[in-house]
């Protein structure tokens, strides 16, 4: 896999689970955030934006399980890759860091972890942030008629073990670049040895990246409708900054999220996406902003 780091920051190994160590890289002093990635990338997407905001924070950028450099635990099991097991993977994680409470911000599906994690460990997320992704319950049931072919690859990984992983296994550059093709606004967000580096981590991930997804058709939607029913939502200030989908997939983004976190903050964004990297700057001030509620 093409190595990259954040420049300035030091990476650790730290054990989270019996036989799980996540790789991460840490850097800045001040409050402590953690920053959790999306598909397809790893903890590089936050270059820029770890960088601006170590300024006067204490930055943390794992890498989730199943991805990147982090370990990829077999699927003996749905709970394997649930949301709850890799939220727990991001506290423990950052209590062996030396914080027992922080600031968690996420994208895509390291969005829905940190969702996962503000619901079940509110003594330890002060703040959460999320970006561009819908509560997994909702997503399901936004995506109806043709307009769902935007979101293929959900059904795909959804399947039995065997036959995703043996289909994005045969090409894996060709599955993983679509999403980084279509999904950003333009090329310039993503240079070509960063574009590189996802595609070899990806590829060298693929029964843990597809058992991540596959969770969120079964185990996660257990989770999720468990709390929903129990009236159990999001104590924490949230920010919810997304593209405007709703237009095209007829939902109300806002009215979804409130629905699940009464003290919100929704924002749309001109960028695609890739927002970390697209406009990192941008991102920077709006997780500096919650810091602040």
């Amino acid at each position: 896999m093409t190595s990259l780091s954040i420049p300035g920051f030091t990476r650790h190994r730290v054990r989270v689970d019996d036989g799980v160590s996540l790789d991460v890289e840490a850097g800045g002093t001040g409050r402590p955030v953690v920053l959790l990635h999306g598909f397809p990338q790893t903890r590089l997407m936050w270059r820029h934006v770890a960088a601006d905001l170590a300024v006067d924070r204490t930055v943390i950028c794992p890498d989730l399980r199943g991805y990147g450099a982090s370990d990829k635990p077999a699927e003996t099991g749905p709970e394997v890759y649930s949301k709850r097991t890799m939220a727990r993977d991001v506290v423990r994680l950052a209590a062996e860091l030396g914080h027992d409470r922080f600031d968690l911000v996420g994208h895509d599906r390291g969005a829905l972890v940190a969702f996962r994690a503000a619901l079940d460990h509110p003594e330890a997320v002060a703040r959460v942030a999320i970006l561009d992704v819908l509560p997994t319950l909702d997503m399901w049931d936004a995506m109806h008629g043709v307009t769902a072919a935007i979101g293929f690859h959900l059904y795909l990984m959804a399947q039995e073990p065997g036959l995703p992983e043996a289909m994005i296994g045969a090409s894996p550059d060709a599955f993983f670049g679509h999403f980084l093709d279509v999904w950003a606004s333009g090329p310039g967000a993503m240079p070509d040895a960063v574009r590189r580096h996802y595609l070899d981590a990806c590829a060298a991930a693929v029964p843990s990246i597809v058992a991540d997804y596959r969770a969120s058709a079964g185990i996660d939607i257990d989770h999720d409708t468990a709390d929903r029913d129990a009236g159990n939502r999001l104590t924490v200030p949230v920010t919810v900054l997304q593209q405007d989908w709703g237009a095209a997939l007829g939902y109300h983004a806002e009215g979804l999220w409130s629905a699940w976190a009464p003290d919100l903050r929704h924002g749309t964004v001109g960028c695609g996406h890739f927002m970390a990297e697209e406009d990192p700057a941008l991102i920077a001030t709006e997780i500096r902003a919650l810091a602040e509620r």
